[in-house]
């Protein structure tokens, strides 16, 4: 736990009231555990097992189980890992990470409630929208952490496929986001196996790409690391 005080003396003319109510404020960070090893592994196996539908692995009478397997997995471990990256004050993973999360629970459900086999073009619109909000959410992240970004653009290019797919009914589609969908499943595995050696030796093994404030984050102080605390949401007055 790490606690900053500033402390001002009263001016001339001050009432004594308003003086004494901010004569101490205190700013206390808690420390949480690093979030993104269990997104990633979410995202890994809702990409691996809707590829495996997509590639024709997993016959279309299951498509059902599938849309199960990813809101019962993949969309509650994205979700977790974006409410503690919010609250682990990283906004560019909690707003990925809960996309990609509210993106697989509106799948799973259209997969459970629809025709096995079926497209629909209500799920392609939705998934460009999910599509451009991971592209931009890529180039947020490319600012700071380069592996991380990557998987954000791969899980962009898949989402534009599925969304093709939905809206063509083409089967080249189909089987080009399944492909991504493997691509994306093998990068979200490093990602998570990387984040998570990092936390358990408490240093970096496998590279993730960080640059700028990101490397800071890891390698710098902590004085560093919270000097501009009183200007983040949740501090200051507005957001």
């Amino acid at each position: 736990m790490s606690t900053m005080e500033s402390r001002e003396a009263p001016t001339p003319g001050q009432d004594a009231s308003w003086a004494a109510l901010r004569d101490r404020v205190s700013i206390t960070l808690r420390p949480v555990g690093s979030p993104v090893s269990v997104g990633f592994f979410g995202l890994a196996a809702a990409s691996l097992t809707l590829g495996g539908l997509q590639l024709g692995w997993i016959p279309l009478n299951q498509a059902r189980q599938v849309g199960l397997i990813v809101m019962g997995f993949a969309f509650l471990a994205q979700l977790l890992a974006a409410i503690f990256s919010l609250l682990a004050r990283d906004a560019t993973s909690g707003t990925a990470m809960t996309t990609l999360a509210l993106t697989w629970l509106v799948t799973g459900l259209i997969l459970v409630t629809g025709q096995p086999g079926a497209t629909s073009r209500a799920l392609g619109l939705f998934l460009l929208f999910s599509a451009i909000a991971m592209a931009l959410s890529a180039a947020t992240a490319a600012l700071s952490k380069l592996v991380p970004a990557l998987i954000f653009a791969t899980a962009a290019l898949r989402f534009l496929a599925t969304a093709l797919h939905q809206l063509t009914d083409a089967l080249a589609w189909q089987r080009t986001a399944g492909v991504i969908g493997l691509l994306l499943c093998a990068l979200a595995l490093y990602g998570a196996w990387a984040a998570d050696l990092e936390a358990a030796v408490k240093k970096p093994v496998l590279p993730l790409g960080r640059r700028g404030r990101a490397r800071v984050a890891v390698q710098g102080s902590l004085f560093e690391e919270v000097q501009n605390i009183a200007n983040e949401p949740g501090v200051r007055q507005q957001l």
